[in-house]
């Protein structure tokens, strides 16, 4: 079980990321803070294996916190969840020794994909075993799978990603939903939203979550 510390300056955002964390198998949410100073001080506790931390948090960035983190060798895992996409913060959470950098917002299967390629990554590091070159080349790819690129997984066709694309491309820069896809695809719209939500979390697709009364977030989508 990997024990999971959630930092967001947002309450609502790091409810949601902690929700999402709570759903993935062998994940547990170890605590959820909202500044750098309790996060530090968790981490000093001992017991967190994975830190999802954002970058805007008040009186210290989550960049700062890495690097302090990194300076004092605490070992814990770190994955940016941020909206920051500036290249120089990418650039920089890469050499302060993050392990992936995630650009929000995302949705739960793209932020499940990334956990379940960090337990694999864990577990090939923890097993002991002296590694070949194939076998390091996976562990510093295992964050890079299920990407842009890469094959379609079992339950997907190419046509209906390819039809879904395009029919979000038509639309420019005006966001769509799953209803709408739905209808101009002319399949359901849980179907629709399973291909919006792999597209997004492959890169492929822009996801905004449009928050209103109700508490859940509204998914919309447009191209990139």
């Amino acid at each position: 079980m990997f024990n999971v510390l959630v930092v967001d300056d947002d309450f609502y955002v790091a409810k949601i990321n902690a929700h999402y964390v709570s759903e993935v198998p062998g994940f547990r949410v170890a605590g959820i803070v909202h500044s750098a100073a309790p996060a530090f001080a968790a981490v000093e506790r001992g017991g967190i294996d994975l830190i999802l931390l954002d970058q805007f948090l008040p009186n210290e960035s989550g960049l700062s916190l890495t690097r302090r983190l990194r300076q004092l060798g605490h070992d814990v895992d770190i994955i940016m969840v941020t909206a920051d996409r500036r290249p120089a913060s990418v650039h920089e959470a890469l050499r302060s020794g993050a392990l992936y950098y995630l650009a929000k917002p995302f949705t739960s299967d793209g932020l499940r994909c990334k956990l379940e390629a960090y337990a694999q990554l864990r577990g090939t590091i923890d097993d002991g075993k002296e590694m070949d070159q194939a076998r390091i080349d996976r562990t510093f790819g295992a964050l890079r799978t299920h990407e842009a690129g890469h094959a379609m997984p079992k339950g997907y066709s190419e046509r209906t990603a390819e039809l879904v694309s395009r029919i979000v491309a038509d639309h420019g820069a005006d966001q769509v939903s799953a209803q709408e896809v739905s209808e101009l695809a002319q399949i359901s719209r849980s179907t629709a939203q399973r291909y919006l939500k792999f597209l997004a979390a492959n890169g492929k697709l822009q996801l905004t979550l449009r928050y209103g009364d109700s508490g859940r977030p509204q998914h919309l989508y447009s191209g990139l």
